[in-house]
């Protein structure tokens, strides 16, 4: 079975509906959920998501919010995406020791080198968590095979080179053999991912990751509280049908 990670960001509007949103998105197929948190300068997303956490900062977020949210949606597969500068202004110790509390299984941090991230790698590996790494189709073998040597859970190939929602295609087939020979680790391919594109990038790969598709569901101001839960779950059940058929 292809798996399925979805991402929305955290407080958006506000915590209550991120944990009601989050719960419909598992209910809908969606194995593990990156619960983003916003942040002023989002380097590695689009328009969207970028909207998506200047509205959660407007609505006043702090990373208790984030605590808040996960404990509520413990015993669910959950990820933290976020940029260092929060993570590292609020303690890379305290981070550590809240994900193994509250059972967070993996942070993706974009902006984290490889070479950075490997500072922080006991410990998070002491908390049970995975530092996620990206890869890219034009990331050189000699690098790729660095961040294998230490990855865990899944490793993240991004579709293209850019930012997240472009829509933008990249023969990823070679990149994903490569990944493949070398390491048992599974490969989940993600930006640009939506019902339309999910057949083409989960050729290869093992599961798929799916952010703006979601977001700009909860960004759309002309939808009730109960048709954007309703939109997340048919995005999700389409996505996860079609990867897997």
């Amino acid at each position: 079975m292809k798996k399925l990670v979805g991402y929305i960001t955290a407080k958006l509007p506000d915590n209550a509906f991120t944990i009601e949103a989050a719960q419909a998105l598992f209910e809908a197929g969606v194995d593990t959920l990156e619960l983003g948190v916003p942040f002023s300068d989002p380097v590695a997303d689009g328009p969207v998501i970028e909207q998506a956490g200047q509205r959660a900062l407007a609505g006043g977020f702090v990373f208790e919010d984030l605590y808040t949210i996960t404990q509520a949606l413990k015993g669910h597969d959950l990820l933290w995406m976020g940029y260092m500068n929060p993570f590292y202004h609020h303690g890379m110790q305290t981070i550590a020791q809240k994900v193994q509390q509250l059972g967070v299984s993996g942070l993706i941090i974009p902006d984290l080198p490889h070479e950075e991230a490997e500072d922080y790698a006991a410990l998070f590996e002491a908390s049970g968590a995975a530092l996620i790494e990206f890869v890219a189709p034009t990331t050189p073998p000699e690098r790729i095979k660095a961040v294998l040597e230490r990855a865990k859970k899944f490793v993240y190939l991004v579709a293209y080179t850019g930012i997240t929602g472009s829509g933008s295609s990249e023969d990823l087939q070679p990149t994903l053999q490569r990944i493949k020979a070398a390491t048992d680790t599974p490969v989940y391919v993600g930006f640009g991912v939506n019902r339309d594109s999910a057949k083409e990038r989960i050729v290869g790969a093992d599961g798929v990751i799916v952010g703006s598709a979601l977001v700009k569901i909860l960004l759309d101001d002309t939808l009730s509280g109960g048709e954007k839960i309703r939109r997340l779950q048919e995005e999700a059940r389409v996505v996860k049908e079609v990867i897997n058929s």
